[in-house]
């Protein structure tokens, strides 16, 4: 099968082709697997992460992407779940013991043997790949393949955030960094709680302005000092920088969620600047986000059906795999970007 193969790790300032269109063994579906032919993959910034090390993969070559839609192939003797040509997709949850105290409780996503789609395991930016069948997710027919990619990742993860906030409907919304993620967390927040105002910070003037025509009540530069204080934010930032302005911009006993799976060290310095009095007196909370459950993809793919949410979507061919990341490396960005394989 084709595939784009990650064989080294590096910054984009040293190569800015990582990725190598190959010639790839199909897999097989092991007794409780699926095969699954990719027809899309999302672009996520994790993929980033991988690639410049913030996230290593622990063995290359690896095929990247956890943002998978295809159809069933073929499936292991002990699969009974699904039917060959049915159309589902896979997130980056791909598998977890099932047996630890997180497992038993619904929270797989702190599981210590947690295997990543795309970084653990070999993922989507191919013809094919496999998953275990109960980390597979039927797609609702309201949305096409392009567009379904980005609600597995971007949007489950947003959900995750948005719920970690506890938000009450009618408090102020932050939002640090307005990518995919982003831009899904907003047209949910704008649909589960009407009376919020939503402030976005943004660095560049395109993202901005696609906020407030996705009805933001302000859009500024990631380091502005809001209007108004704000009750939670949600950052999504690869950035420290942004993380203390937000901590700035909170409200008295407000929260802070970071949802990013790493942050860049040479942005580490901005963490000196970090003061007690101004950034985290009078109980302000910091929240991390790590991985999703397997419940944040069925339960948001349900609610983005139910609400009529679309994301943005611009697609690459899985060749331009290599664009596709440059550009969000340099916050080329305008929703979701998505391969067509």
């Amino acid at each position: 099968m084709k595939a784009m193969v990650l064989t080294s790790l590096g910054t984009f300032e040293q190569n800015r082709t990582p990725l190598s269109l190959m010639n790839f063994p199909r897999p097989a579906p092991a007794v409780d697997e699926i095969l699954v032919r990719v027809t899309v993959c999302g672009v996520c910034h994790t993929e980033l992460d991988e690639i410049e090390g913030r996230t290593p993969p622990p063995n290359l070559p690896l095929i990247p992407g956890h943002q998978v839609v295809g159809r069933i192939e073929a499936r292991g003797e002990k699969v009974e779940i699904f039917e060959v040509g049915e159309r589902v997709g896979i997130a980056w949850i791909n598998s977890a013991c099932g047996q630890c105290k997180f497992c038993r409780s619904q929270h797989e996503n702190l599981c210590r043997d947690f295997k990543a789609t795309g970084r653990d395991v070999h993922g989507g930016y191919a013809e094919f790949m496999t998953v275990p069948a109960s980390f597979a997710y039927r797609i609702p027919e309201d949305f096409s393949d392009a567009e379904a990619a980005p609600l597995l990742c971007a949007g489950a993860i947003g959900y995750r955030s948005l719920r970690l906030t506890g938000l009450q409907d009618g408090q102020n919304l932050g939002l640090t960094g307005f990518g995919a993620s982003g831009h899904l967390i907003m047209k949910l927040a704008r649909y589960g709680y009407p009376r919020s105002k939503i402030f976005v910070f943004a660095r560049s003037r395109e993202q901005r302005e696609f906020a407030m025509q996705l009805g933001a009540h302000w859009a500024g530069e990631s380091q502005e000092r809001s209007p108004e204080k704000i009750d939670c934010i949600i950052d999504t930032t690869p950035a420290w920088k942004p993380v203390v302005s937000a901590l700035e911009n909170l409200e008295p006993g407000g929260r802070l969620v970071i949802n990013a799976i790493g942050k860049e060290e040479r942005d580490k310095s901005a963490l000196l600047e970090l003061d007690f009095q101004k950034h985290l007196w009078m109980e302000k909370e910091v929240k991390s986000v790590a991985n999703i459950c397997r419940s944040d993809v069925s339960e948001f793919l349900s609610s983005a059906a139910a609400m009529g949410i679309r994301p943005e979507v611009q697609e690459f061919s899985l060749e331009e795999a290599n664009i596709a990341l440059y550009e969000l490396k340099t916050r080329r960005i305008r929703g979701a970007k998505v391969l067509r394989v």
